[in-house]
């Protein structure tokens, strides 16, 4: 690697680069000859994001800026559209389970135990009117 400079700061060991260095190994991501990982291991760079922020600075292609850290923030609507579906399932569950209840109770009773109650809601209601 002619030209190309390496300081070592042995205090902190955190390697300093020169700019020459940084271009050849941009240069080098560029052309495809090695993956960002494979640098990191030939060079011994340290940090994921090392060679990405030099092909940001010295690269010629166009590179994605960072964008937000965490996690997205959620969509109202669709959190609401999930309560309602958790609130619907929950209610048809409901509906199955009143359902075999009535079922049952028929057969226990041997009876129409819906008509029953009908009938019974339906005169109390005709009693209120009056």
């Amino acid at each position: 690697m002619d030209g190309l400079k390496i300081t070592i700061k042995t205090s902190k060991l955190q390697k300093t680069f020169s700019e020459a260095f940084k271009k050849q190994v941009v240069r080098e991501y560029e052309q495809g000859l090695l993956n960002k990982d494979q640098l990191q291991v030939k060079y011994g760079l340290g940090g994921n994001s090392t060679v990405l922020k030099w092909c940001r600075k010295y690269g010629k292609l166009a590179y994605p800026k960072q964008s937000a850290t965490g996690r997205p923030m959620k969509d109202p609507q669709k959190q609401r559209i999930k309560e309602l579906e958790a609130k619907l399932k929950a209610a048809e569950l409901k509906l199955k389970v009143y359902d075999k209840l009535i079922e049952v109770t028929n057969r226990e009773l041997d009876a129409d135990i819906v008509k029953k109650i009908e009938a019974r809601l339906s005169g109390n209601w005709q009693q209120k009117k009056r």
